[in-house]
């Protein structure tokens, strides 16, 4: 009996609740319509719920279908409505949700939900004024509703418009003075106009109107550095840890400071448990990537790994994050001696590998890249992509045979990677071997027909050859369809019209190249041929020398089509 009451008195709540919302209850069960034996009531509070349900899921696009249902069945409730646009937000579909917004607004302008959507919706759109002006039309009507000053503060912290940023949160705290994010705002936009005082002000009220919130306490935490306070950050980060033993982030901030302020024993100890402690709690890692490598502060972290190795010196991921900081900072050598100490059980293994391929290659070290990866395929032969890599290196090294060799271990072990395919014809190609480079192309445009590189290899390889010239300009306008305003892919198709004797044509394209990738030697010795094959040698001579000026080898052609065309010497 207990349990049929509560029912009820759940099913009445319900109903009384979207009764407020213009839901016709009454006789919403008299219609239903039938799909496949199962009945779907014409009620709009089913659709409603089915929708949510299925937004909760993440399945925001059924979601949406719901929804519009319900608003079919209500077509005057704003709530409704206002749930739509903001699932039409979430799909970005959002010309939609304008016109829904727009339509509420030319019924009531002054609706302060909906000009609070078509605010968020010009912003989504990019359009900034228009978004400003909309949310200062409701900042002045003195809105019940916090956000919008957040929403407008916002922009005028981009703009870096501080003054009017700075009145704005002054007007929040004013109407909301218990709202600890208006005083953390103020703190910020009071610490970029350095305004320090003002700034430590309002995050320490911040802060006691939110004793939990890290973020008030770390922005003091920067305040006090900046001041040189050095007992108050530190019993700052002493308390954020006393409140939270296993907040991370400030034992790594407090070992720091300390290491930096000739504490070394107080930051070395701090620093070697927290070591020790990323061997079982990946927090540990995870809190250094976030706050140090996110943040680009590569020498706090460095200074933070020299002592955390201490405490676990075989710790591979301890080892991967030095290798990349160091690697941030060009210390090329302390990376490559931190990057080989990583194991091949890490999880950060592959990108180790790829990132101490990158370094030798970096360095000219090629013989010595070609060794450590015959080493790292012994470890781990079945993964392709190391394959794939020393194909690279032998590529890198002109060793054509070695390098086919290696491409096409690769794809034996996944024969769909475009990429392998892709680099074994590239391979070819160098190699002289035409015809394999344009099989392996057409192998990668089967697999991916919306493959821009491949379209534009294999069309810019037959215009080269001098052959198929009709399908080269079929394949290469294909390749611009999927990456428009590509100044290679564009100077291929003017090199087609050039190739088929359309010298006009191929001007014009080739100019537009130029204007796409204005230094890039090639495409302006193809620029300076059109000019010639139309017989404006002023224009050919001029771009030749351009093209000379940034040529860096097989300068020779080059030399002699200017000294034909201009009759002397440089």
């Amino acid at each position: 009996m207990k349990n049929n009451l509560t029912k009820l008195i759940i099913t009445l709540f319900l109903i009384f609740l979207f009764s407020g919302c213009s839901f016709p209850f009454m006789n919403s069960f008299s219609k239903a319509i039938t799909k496949n034996d199962i009945y779907f009531p014409e009620n709009n509070y089913f659709y409603f719920t089915e929708s949510q349900i299925l937004k909760n899921k993440g399945e925001i696009e059924q979601a949406i279908k719901y929804m519009e249902r319900a608003l079919e069945l209500d077509p005057e409730s704003l709530f409704l409505k206002g749930e739509l646009v903001n699932l039409y937000l979430q799909q970005k579909e959002n010309i939609k949700a304008l016109t829904i917004v727009e339509d509420v607004l030319k019924k009531e302008p002054e609706n302060i939900g909906a000009l609070i959507l078509f605010g968020k919706i010009k912003h989504s759109l990019n359009k900034i004024d228009d978004a400003k002006k909309i949310y200062e039309k409701i900042v002045e009507g003195k809105p019940k509703e916090k956000n919008i000053y957040l929403l407008l503060g916002s922009i005028y912290i981009d703009e870096r418009e501080f003054d009017k940023a700075t009145d704005l949160f002054e007007k929040l705290v004013i109407n909301f003075p218990d709202y600890y994010l208006g005083y953390y705002y103020l703190g910020k936009i009071y610490g970029e106009k350095d305004n320090l005082i003002e700034a430590e002000k309002n995050f320490k009220k911040a802060i006691e109107l939110k004793p939990n919130m890290d973020e008030s306490r770390y922005e003091l935490i920067n305040i006090y550095k900046i001041q040189r306070k050095k007992e108050k950050t530190i019993q700052l980060l002493k308390e954020m840890l006393k409140n939270n033993p296993d907040n991370i982030r400030a034992a790594l901030d407090l070992g720091c400071f300390y290491k930096k302020n000739n504490m070394q024993k107080e930051g070395e100890k701090i620093l070697i448990n927290l070591g020790k402690k990323s061997l079982t709690d990946f927090d540990v890692v995870l809190n250094l990537i976030q706050f140090y490598l996110d943040k680009h502060e590569n020498d706090d972290a460095i200074i933070i790994l020299e002592d955390m190795q201490k405490g676990a010196p075989d710790n591979s991921d301890l080892h991967y994050l030095s290798g990349l900081f160091l690697l941030a900072v060009k210390n090329y050598d302390g990376a490559l001696e931190q990057f080989l100490k990583v194991k091949n059980d890490s999880k950060f293994y592959f990108d180790t590998v790829f990132r101490t391929s990158f370094i030798y290659q970096s360095k000219g070290m090629t013989r010595e890249a070609i060794s450590y990866i015959k080493d790292v395929i012994a470890k781990d032969p079945e993964n392709p992509n190391y394959q794939y890599y020393l194909g690279l290196f032998y590529e890198d090294f002109k060793d054509y045979e070695n390098a086919e060799e290696a491409l096409l271990k690769a794809i034996k072990k996944d024969p769909n990677d475009t990429m392998f395919h892709f680099r074994l014809g590239v391979i070819y190609d160098k190699w002289g071997k035409k015809e394999k480079s344009i099989e392996q192309m057409k192998t990668v445009i089967r697999i991916d027909p919306e493959n821009a590189d491949a379209l534009n290899y294999l069309g810019y390889t037959y215009a080269e050859m001098g052959k198929n010239l009709n399908e080269a300009e079929k394949l290469i306008l294909e390749a611009l369809k999927y990456k428009p305003g590509d100044g290679y892919i564009t100077d291929s198709l003017g090199w087609v019209y050039f190739k088929k004797g359309l010298y006009s044509e191929a001007i014009k394209i080739l100019k537009k190249a130029t204007d796409l990738v204005p230094e890039d030697p090639v495409i302006l010795e193809h620029l300076g041929d059109a000019y010639i094959k139309n017989n404006d040698i002023k224009n050919a001579l001029e771009t030749y020398r351009r093209s000379l000026k940034l040529k860096k080898e097989d300068k020779e052609m080059l030399i002699k089509k200017i000294q034909e065309i201009s009759g002397k010497g440089l």
